[in-house]
């Protein structure tokens, strides 16, 4: 049988009575839309990132344009960030009007090189957009001093991040406003899209629940300009399911993340590092050598699937060339996506699953590295 890099059916198989009964009860209930289970759930998740105020959207991407629009961001504005993230990141902020400007990563992490953020601030820059990648959160320490002394925003991408922690702190509770996706492969995954922006502030909260319902309130007048991006009733009583299962699936990948610390600590391959105080959730398992496309070849020959995240650096794409950025740019960036590679990752992988994995890249790690 394959080995893919993520699998839910197993997950689907033990939740299934749940996740029936879940859909049964929104169905029978008359409310399809905006009804108790998405008010249920944003009060639950919010709850468990230490954060006062959710609302639920219909992406991650979504999420993560209507915070920038709550934040005011708009034609004019700049937004810093990496590009070294999913396109939405950086979608997000196109959609906006307003311009992303990219910083290097760290190369041993793949986070946001923090250290670099004062030299590209301007009078232009409204805020700053650390994407919490793979499992562990960027230095918000650092991203907070730096936002209070230039006045800046703060919008955390939480999409691969849901139970992450960085001193004691919450991923999506360390920042002005937070995005996270609930697309079927992530740490809480659904069975399609969804999302939801998080924020202490009030003011922010009430004008989210305006932006995604046509800039209405409790009628049919707008109040703004607004949007249809509502969480659903039927994908929010499944999220609320697996939420109670979360923590579950966390520690799960933390088993699976150390058994291949332990079994690869001596193979060729750059295994992943958690940055001081971190509490990674491993939303990826993500390794690194020079002949990485080589070892992807030859673990398809043994029906065994792995990911590049991300193959293209985002200012190297033709769809964002207009944002003047040129090959060389950023370097760290640029080295590490012909080089990154994730292994096989899910709560419902198995031991016996990960050995063959760790054997078949010993065999081919073997090969290629003494060609």
């Amino acid at each position: 049988m394959p080995i893919k890099v993520w699998d839910y059916i197993k997950e689907y198989e033990k939740e299934k009575g749940e996740i029936y009964s879940a859909i049964q009860k929104v169905l029978e209930s008359g409310y399809l839309i905006l009804g108790d289970n998405v008010k249920g759930f944003e009060e639950e998740f919010s709850r468990y990132c230490n954060v006062k105020f959710g609302v639920g959207v219909n992406s991650g991407t979504d999420a993560l344009f209507l915070a920038l629009l709550a934040l005011d961001i708009g034609p004019q504005d700049e937004v810093i960030t990496v590009s070294n993230t999913a396109v939405p990141t950086v979608s997000a902020i196109v959609s906006t009007g307003a311009k992303p400007v990219f910083v290097d990563i760290v190369p041993d992490t793949y986070l946001m090189d923090t250290s670099k953020l004062e030299d590209v601030i301007t009078e232009k820059t409204k805020c700053i957009l650390p994407v919490h990648l793979f499992g562990q959160c960027v230095n918000m320490d650092e991203i907070r001093q730096i936002a209070g002394k230039y006045g800046l925003k703060i919008l955390e991408d939480c999409a691969q991040s849901h139970g992450a922690i960085f001193n004691d702190e919450k991923a999506g509770s360390m920042s002005d406003i937070s995005a996270f996706s609930f697309y079927p492969t992530k740490i809480l995954g659904g069975y399609g899209d969804g999302g939801m922006v998080l924020t202490n502030d009030e003011k922010l909260y009430e004008k989210l629940l305006r932006l995604r319902f046509y800039g209405m309130e409790k009628t049919y007048y707008a109040k703004e300009h607004g949007y249809n991006s509502r969480l659903d009733e039927i994908h929010a009583s499944i999220l609320r399911g697996k939420l109670t299962h979360l923590d579950e699936y966390i520690s799960r990948r933390r088993i699976l993340a150390n058994q291949y610390d332990k079994l690869l600590n001596e193979s060729t391959l750059t295994l992943p590092k958690t940055m001081p105080g971190n509490k990674h959730v491993y939303y990826l398992y993500v390794c690194r050598h020079p002949k990485r496309d080589e070892i992807i070849a030859e673990l398809k020959q043994k029906d065994i699937f792995v990911n590049i995240s991300y193959p293209w650096p985002i200012h190297i794409m033709t769809g964002y060339q207009h944002l003047g950025y040129k090959e060389g740019d950023f370097p760290h960036t640029e080295k590490a996506s012909k080089e990154i590679f994730s292994l096989p990752m899910y709560p419902f992988l198995t031991d016996a699953q990960q050995n063959i994995v760790v054997e078949s890249l010993d065999e081919i790690l073997a090969k290629i590295d003494f060609k």
